[in-house]
């Protein structure tokens, strides 16, 4: 993610980590000012001439100092606390079994104010992260959250959620490896041939950084261009495009430094009601 941008003006202080998706035109990227938390999960925003989808961290505090090390599971996962980055809603680590589930698919619905998303996650693709969403879907960590980004560039058409501070900033007190694909097509938007195309219905974790996944996840509602350093691991049902469209319909909300963003909180506030995993029996 070396040629991410830097976040939004106002979403993060100076040497602030940040969770993002990376900056997606052919533009000139500001290298290296982007500093990225060793253990942030973002998405952060793609600019004009570049493309992030980033998350960002809070700093730590003398308070936050920990003698013990982190702890870390034992299992394949190895989900490791983020001492300098509490969580932004009480969660333990998630299971960790020596054996995770890697077969078949999953079914969350997140309830929203604008209608239901439904999501089939891929445990094939993503064991790990998998797991994880479906820890904290099981915990309620999603429940009476905001989705507080909304992308509109031609490259990245994205909406990103699981933050419950709504910050951008906050994640679930762990982080864990990424589970990247390795399949995508190359974007026909981009002459480098770094960028692949994350389609139209993709479930994706944002991050800030390599294995820095934690609780932000972004909803692809147009074909976007990403370096391939998101992990995938599931996709979103045709009712879930149905508002993920309403909501992108109604653009990004304006400021007074910028009156019409392409990178924002939504126009449309969204609040995920609940997160609910649906048991099929077979």
């Amino acid at each position: 993610m070396s040629s991410e941008l830097p976040p939004r003006t106002g979403v993060a202080a100076p040497r602030r980590p940040v969770r993002a998706l990376t900056r997606l035109a052919g533009v000139t990227v500001l290298a290296g000012a982007l500093v990225v938390g060793a253990s942030a999960a973002a998405v952060a925003a793609p600019g004009p001439s570049g493309d992030a989808v980033t998350a960002s961290v809070a700093p730590p505090t003398a308070a936050d100092t920990v003698t013990r090390p982190p702890r870390t599971t034992h299992g394949p996962c190895a989900y490791t606390e983020t001492p300098d980055e509490p969580a932004a809603r009480p969660v333990p680590l998630p299971p960790d079994p020596r054996r995770t589930p890697a077969r078949g698919t999953v079914r969350v619905t997140l309830a929203t104010n604008h209608g239901p998303i439904g999501l089939t996650l891929d445990r094939a693709a993503a064991p790990c992260t998998v797991q994880s969403f479906l820890h904290l879907v099981g915990k309620r960590f999603y429940d009476r959250t905001p989705c507080h980004r909304l992308t509109a560039y031609p490259t990245l058409s994205v909406l990103q959620c699981g933050d419950p501070s709504g910050t951008g900033e906050g994640g679930p007190g762990y982080r864990y490896r990424d589970e990247l694909p390795t399949d995508l097509p190359p974007a026909p938007t981009d002459p480098t041939g770094e960028r692949r195309v994350y389609a139209r219905g993709v479930l994706a974790m944002a991050n800030a950084g390599p294995d820095t996944n934690g609780s932000q996840f972004f909803l692809v509602y147009a074909n976007s261009a990403l370096r391939p350093n998101y992990t995938i691991f599931g996709e979103v049902d045709a009712a879930g495009l149905a508002t993920l469209d309403r909501i992108a319909a109604g653009g990004v909300a304006p400021t007074a430094e910028d009156p019409a963003p392409v990178d924002g909180a939504p126009a449309l506030p969204v609040t995920i009601r609940k997160a609910v995993r649906t048991h099929h029996h077979h």
